[in-house]
Formats: C-alpha cells, sequence, structure tokens
C-alpha cells in the first residue's frame, strides 16, 4: 500500500535522500514542518511531462506566496533533469529516483496500462499528512490547478 489521503510523510521517508539536477542531496524526512507538493512525472523532456513542469514553472510564485516547497520526482539522471530544468527554466527542485525505489515504496503506479512510470501528484500538509493526490496519465493541468487550489486553502486557514 502507497501514499494515499491521511498518509504521513514520515512513514514513507526515513532516511530517503535524492540527488537534485543541481547535484544537491534532499533528505525527504527534512520536508516535513513545510507544506510541500511533490510531482512525481515519468520522463524529463517529453510533451505531457514538459508541459506539467511549465504549469508548475507558471504557477510558481502562487505556490511560493502560500510558502509551499515544490519538488519534481523521475527515475531520469540528475544531468538529464538538469539540462530539461535549464531549458525549461524551472525554478524548483528536481530530484532523480534511480531504478524507481521511491516510487515503488510510495505506491505511485504506472499509467497507459503499467508502460511507463506514473504520473502523480501529492501535497503534504506542515504536519506530514497527505491532503491531496492526483493521478492522471495525461491531464497535466489537473495537477498544477488541483494542488494550487489546496495549497492556497491551507494558506487561508481552510
Amino acid at each position: 500500500m502507497g501514499i494515499e489521503l491521511g498518509s504521513q510523510l514520515q512513514d514513507y521517508s526515513k532516511d530517503k535522500v535524492l540527488k537534485t539536477a543541481d547535484g544537491t542531496e534532499i533528505n525527504l524526512s527534512s520536508l516535513i514542518g513545510q507544506v510541500v507538493v511533490v510531482f512525481f512525472y515519468p520522463k524529463a523532456d517529453t510533451a505531457v511531462c514538459t508541459k506539467e513542469a511549465c504549469g508548475f514553472r507558471d504557477n510558481y510564485s502562487a505556490f511560493k506566496d502560500c510558502g509551499a516547497t515544490v519538488l519534481g520526482i523521475s527515475s531520469d539522471t540528475p544531468e538529464a533533469n538538469a539540462k530539461w530544468a535549464k531549458a525549461q527554466r524551472l525554478p524548483f527542485p528536481l530530484a532523480s529516483d534511480p531504478g524507481g525505489e521511491l516510487r515503488k515504496a510510495w505506491g505511485i503506479k504506472g499509467g497507459l496500462l503499467g508502460l511507463v512510470p506514473g504520473r502523480e501528484t501529492l501535497v503534504f500538509d506542515k504536519s506530514g499528512k497527505c491532503v491531496f493526490t492526483e493521478r492522471s496519465a495525461l491531464n497535466a493541468g489537473k495537477h498544477v490547478n488541483g494542488a494550487l487550489k489546496v495549497i492556497q486553502e491551507l494558506s487561508a486557514g481552510k
């Protein structure tokens, strides 16, 4: 069983460290205490993934204004993520999940009949509780818009 609404980030992030596109490491446990948007995308520099990442980029100031941290994760190498992040001017970190270990641990299901890694967005509140999930292989806008709506509600105290 993977992360679902109500799951606690700390139960799924113990000692998990991912390398980002700029070479730094993110310990997922360090994200607890922040409002966090984590979006898993199948492959850097592909059409739907670019649309999704650019949607987060175009709304990044709204996420930041609400105090949210945005993190993209794929099985791409840090170098591939860095090249894509630069080309698309992505202001948030992209982390590499070699072999899809975190994706499996979090229960992120494959998309398109399991032929590609799944696309899923999760929002965690400051306590580390999952308060939003979106699974949609092709509708990148649902990921961005849904996450932003929840972040704005959290920021407003709803």
